[in-house]
C-alpha cells in the first residue's frame, strides 16, 4: 500500500490529473509516438511535457511525484523515460477514497 500522504499530494495539482487522464488512452493522445507502442511500452516524457505545454524538467517533476505515489511506473530505455499508468493502484487509491468519504462514513 502507497503512502496516502504522497497520493493526494500527487492528484492535487490539474497538471499532474492531465498527465494520468492522457495516459489513460495513450494511443488516442500519443499516438505520433515512433520510438515505442504508447499503450504497452508507455509515453515518452518529452511527449508528456509538449502536451502540457511546460519545460521536459517541470514534466519529470510531476512525474516523479506520481510515480512516488505508485500512480504510474517510469520505463527508461535508451535515454528515454516513458511513463504508464498504473491502473491497480489508482483504483485502489479510488476505492480508499470511496471508503474513506463515502456518504455513510461522513458524520452529519
Amino acid at each position: 500500500m502507497q503512502d496516502r500522504s504522497t497520493q493526494i499530494r500527487a492528484i492535487s495539482s490539474e497538471q499532474r490529473l492531465e498527465i494520468l487522464r492522457l495516459l489513460k488512452t495513450p494511443n488516442v493522445h500519443f499516438a505520433a509516438q515512433w520510438s515505442a507502442d504508447p499503450a504497452e511500452f508507455g509515453v515518452c516524457m518529452t511527449l508528456i511535457a509538449e502536451a502540457l505545454g511546460v519545460s521536459q524538467p517541470t514534466a519529470s517533476r510531476h512525474v516523479d511525484l506520481l510515480r512516488q505515489a505508485g500512480f504510474i511506473t517510469v520505463r527508461r530505455k535508451g535515454k528515454w523515460a516513458y511513463c504508464r499508468r498504473q491502473e491497480g493502484a489508482l483504483g485502489d487509491y479510488l476505492s480508499w477514497i470511496s471508503e474513506t468519504l463515502g456518504a455513510e462514513g461522513i458524520p452529519a
